[in-house]
């Protein structure tokens, strides 16, 4: 048996904004048999009721208690715990979990009769993603990939836990137990003595993107202000920091009469658009959704001179900016802050832009909110034309009021860049690839596809990780022909994606023989990646479907740079044709900054201008 340094136990317990859950962690640290502990809270700029609640049990001498200004993150206040810990050991306990009663006892015997680095217990939990027993041997990686904070309990080292300024993660692997399997072996304990609580305000949560979570929540979550480094369990990495240095430092146009736009709602796919506004001289304000998903772009923004207002007190602070327009977007999640701020009687100008999707609403329950706005606002952008005659089937809309638009489109900064060496050109076989979901292909299609020597390369991890089923059954019918990568930075697309002779778009098969009220939203959508293979100069390759409306179909035969294709050996046809591929890629070459926000950017504050004085003439 080894001996241990005061043979008790530092327990480091991170806390943000858990008010309603810490007294009970406490608690079950007061009811432990093992008595030898000392607990260290860090209140990581908390903004409810915490600290009222922790004033009771700070009488306890073996209770501290720091405070942090502002939130600095998880690693931070571990490794400040650790720092201020008396004792060799250390264990936490996060203030929304708890122990039983014999936890620390049993952690503290296992590690004290053992040669181990760490030990951990079982975890009673109702999450998915958690082994329950958590029994499997140590030398087991995945059981260290699953390990959570309230279930072990380690000897002190110098390692320090991985900070916010290095990278934003879920994975407590990644963040400290990896540093601590270079110092020796982990072991179980041998019992459930502790539960990792589920409930909807878990760190993990706010993270990870199949959770709810991502990047733009995160921010919201903790009022993080600074560009970050993120990257999920399952999802891709995203590098605030680099990515958008380039629009940081904008070059501003000096314009006669420079609007004031306030933008409602979330900006989805490349949110760097809205510069080309601040580009030409505008200055944009930003009063965000709630809860954003991984796809809701919300600030604060890592890009551009935005000025973000609180929902808290947002009226008062529209009346004293007085923007000369609210420009409200893009998807159903913003349908309902949208129409709020429409029917709040602010006087000014209000346009909705609308993307992703009707359908949604109806399924959502915010249809009648959707239908407030476009028969209310000021203005009206529509995706394409496609869906404009889609709702001018049931909504008088004046054609002066409207303007057409997909929603998020890039910055023209992306379609910079040198061309690659098409990969065919190389090895003789066709190669296509899928910049997003690959919606719509499925097994029949991928086993005619290797029949056909077509390659696909499927890029996200992210996309990886929701289509692992995917991935797995389609390598047994085409082995060799699927190849997944990385996601790709817009940086990259046109040295990365021109290299393939195709990219996908969704495929699917459409049903509504050219009738406005059989169509879906597959019918009426642009999906995002048509702007990508854009900037990449590639062909768009889609479903045949003649006889119906399909928006995404109708813009490709617009200007040439689509192949239609009815079956796998058609298309492996047209694919292996080669002046045909040719002609494609001059037609997407002379069009491609169409599919560029800037390219439309002078034409959208004219609408917004145009907007203004319409709404001027009504007042008067």
């Amino acid at each position: 048996m080894k001996k241990i340094k005061g043979e008790g136990i530092s327990v480091i317990m991170p806390t943000y904004n858990q008010g309603a859950f810490i007294s009970r962690a406490i608690s079950s640290l007061l009811l432990q048999t093992f008595q030898k502990w000392e607990l260290i809270i860090i209140n990581d700029g908390s903004t409810d009721y915490t600290p009222d609640i922790i004033r009771d049990f700070i009488q306890d001498k073996r209770i501290r208690y720091y405070t942090n200004i502002i939130n600095e993150g998880l690693g931070a206040c571990m490794n400040k715990g650790i720092a201020h810990a008396t004792f060799d050991v250390i264990a936490y306990l996060p203030s929304d979990d708890i122990y039983f009663k014999d936890h620390l006892y049993s952690l503290m015997s296992t590690l004290a009769d053992s040669e181990h680095i760490l030990a951990y217990s079982g975890v009673l939990s109702d999450s998915p993603h958690l082994s329950v027993e958590g029994t499997a041997p140590a030398a087991d990686d995945t059981i260290h990939k699953q390990l959570q904070l309230v279930q072990v309990a380690h000897l002190k080292t110098s390692d320090q836990w991985m900070e916010r300024a290095e990278l934003i993660t879920d994975d407590l692997h990644e963040m400290f137990w990896d540093k601590l399997t270079k110092q020796g072996t982990f072991i179980y304990s041998g019992s459930i003595t502790c539960e990792w609580v589920d409930h909807p305000g878990q760190r993990h949560k706010i993270i990870r993107e199949d959770q709810g979570g991502g990047v733009y929540l995160y921010k919201q979550y903790y009022n993080v202000k600074q560009p970050l480094k993120f990257r999920s369990s399952i999802g891709n990495f995203i590098d605030e920091i680099s990515e958008f240095n380039k629009f940081r430092n904008l070059n501003i146009s000096d314009k006669e009469k420079p609007l004031k736009i306030l933008i409602v709602g979330e900006l989805a796919y490349n949110p760097e658009r809205i510069c080309a506004f601040e580009e030409r001289g505008h200055q944009l304000y930003g009063l965000w959704i709630n809860n954003p998903s991984y796809y809701n772009t919300t600030g604060p923004l890592p890009f551009g001179n935005i000025i973000d207002i609180s929902l808290d007190d947002w009226a008062e602070s529209v009346d004293k900016i007085r923007p000369d327009i609210i420009y409200a977007l893009l998807n159903y999640q913003a349908v309902v802050l949208a129409n709020y701020v429409m029917r709040s009687g602010l006087n000014i100008p209000f346009v909705w832009h609308f993307k992703e999707g009707p359908f949604f609403c109806r399924q959502n329950g915010t249809w009648n909110e959707l239908i407030e706005l476009y028969s209310n606002s000021d203005g009206k952008i529509f995706l394409n034309q496609e869906n404009k005659n889609w709702f001018n089937q049931f909504l008088s809309v004046n054609a002066e009021d409207t303007f057409l638009l997909d929603g998020d489109l890039p910055k023209r900064e992306w379609f910079a860049g040198k061309q690659s060496t098409l990969l065919s050109d190389q090895d003789g076989e066709i190669h296509t690839v899928i910049a997003g979901r690959p919606f719509g292909i499925n097994e029949d299609y991928i086993k005619l596809l290797g029949k056909e020597k077509i390659h696909l390369h499927f890029y996200g991890d992210l996309q990886h990780a929701y289509w692992t089923n995917f991935i797995n059954a389609n390598e047994l019918y085409a082995p060799g022909y699927i190849h997944l990568h990385s996601q790709c930075k817009p940086e990259d697309w046109v040295s990365e994606f021109s290299q393939y002779d195709a990219g996908w778009l969704h495929i699917f098969d459409s049903n509504n023989n050219n009738e406005y009220m059989r169509a879906t939203w597959n019918d009426l959508n642009y999906p995002a990646r048509i702007s990508t293979l854009a900037a990449a100069g590639i062909p768009m390759i889609l479903k045949e479907n003649k006889g119906h409306i399909v928006a995404a179909q109708s813009l490709v035969q617009q200007f040439d740079i689509g192949i239609l294709f009815n079956s796998i050996p058609e298309l492996g046809h047209q694919l292996r044709n080669k002046e045909k591929l040719k002609k494609l890629r001059k037609n997407i070459e002379k069009h491609r900054l169409f599919f560029s926000f800037d390219y439309h950017a002078d034409s959208l504050i004219d609408f917004f201008r145009a907007t203004i004085t319409r709404f001027k003439e009504k007042q008067s």
